[in-house]
């Protein structure tokens, strides 16, 4: 039997979810797919539009298409908010999150550097965050370990993501380093632009890791209290240390093609994780 169309999308677009879902209970694996392709959707709308108020417009469209599921109205006729009203239902979502996760959005579509790392991080919670703790909600789980680590893993992933993608952002003018730690290092945006692994741009890539860093080990402080069922939607956080390592590695050059490469044990990693209960 096939991947389902909305499974088939992540496993594209969301690898580390993807996986991390697969330890899911086989019940709940759609509906974590589900919102995960949702989460895609509203990511990629700064990517797959040309001016700001296009993008305004398609987020619009989702607030409407999750407004719709709660109200019981027949859903958009789009693969992923077909499946928001049965996976809403299933655990009585809370409709907040969903709000938030698209509100957030809007700051994708400014294209501003965040002024600091504490608005860097505020953004982080309401993106990341907020999306594990949907998942959570999936799995039954409620928890108040859980909810602090679905916040500080959430920040975590954030951060980890961006440095990421920092090519990404970079190739198309887009700057993810808070002013603040950019204004310390001295970082010349030219070098930025243009790719430039230069000292200035490889310490605010290293003080951004560290900050990443802080936030998974405040969630590690909470392991033991973190129900096993919390885990599937806390495992994508082996993959982000993962490539912080890489990061390390290369010397906190984000440009270094080794930095993306992925990881082909981490399946079995999150497989031992599991048998371990640890994230």
């Amino acid at each position: 039997m096939g991947l389902s169309p909305v499974a088939a999308l992540v496993r594209r677009h969301d690898p580390d979810r993807y996986r991390a879902a697969l330890f899911a209970p086989t019940r709940r694996r759609e509906a974590l797919f589900a919102l995960y392709a949702f989460n895609h959707e509203i990511a990629r709308v700064r990517e797959s539009v040309t001016t700001p108020m296009l993008g305004q417009i398609r987020l619009q469209w989702w607030r409407e298409a999750v407004e719709a599921a709660y109200a019981g109205r027949p859903a958009r006729h789009h693969v992923v908010a077909e499946n928001l009203p049965a996976i809403i239902r299933e655990r009585s979502l809370t409709r907040v999150h969903f709000e938030r996760l698209i509100d957030a959005r809007e700051h994708d579509l400014a294209g501003e550097p965040p002024a600091s790392l504490a608005a860097l991080e505020d953004y982080a919670e309401a993106t990341s965050a907020t999306l594990i703790r949907l998942a959570l909600e999936l799995l039954g789980v409620a928890a108040p370990a859980a909810e602090t680590a679905a916040r500080e893993v959430g920040i975590f992933y954030a951060f980890a993501g961006l440095l990421r993608a920092m090519p990404l952002h970079a190739r198309a003018g887009r700057r993810c380093i808070p002013d603040d730690i950019a204004a310390d290092a001295g970082l010349d945006p030219g070098d930025y632009a243009a790719l430039r692994a230069s000292p200035a741009l490889r310490q605010t890539v290293a003080a951004v890791a560290a900050a990443a860093v802080r936030h998974l080990d405040e969630a590690r402080q909470h392991r033991a209290a973190v129900p096993r069922a919390a885990l599937p939607a806390l495992l994508p956080a082996l993959a982000a240390e993962r490539g912080l390592a890489r990061l390390r590695r290369a010397g906190w050059n984000p440009f270094d093609p080794r930095v993306n490469a992925p990881d082909p044990l981490l399946v079995w990693r999150m497989a031992g994780a599991m048998l371990r209960r640890r994230f």
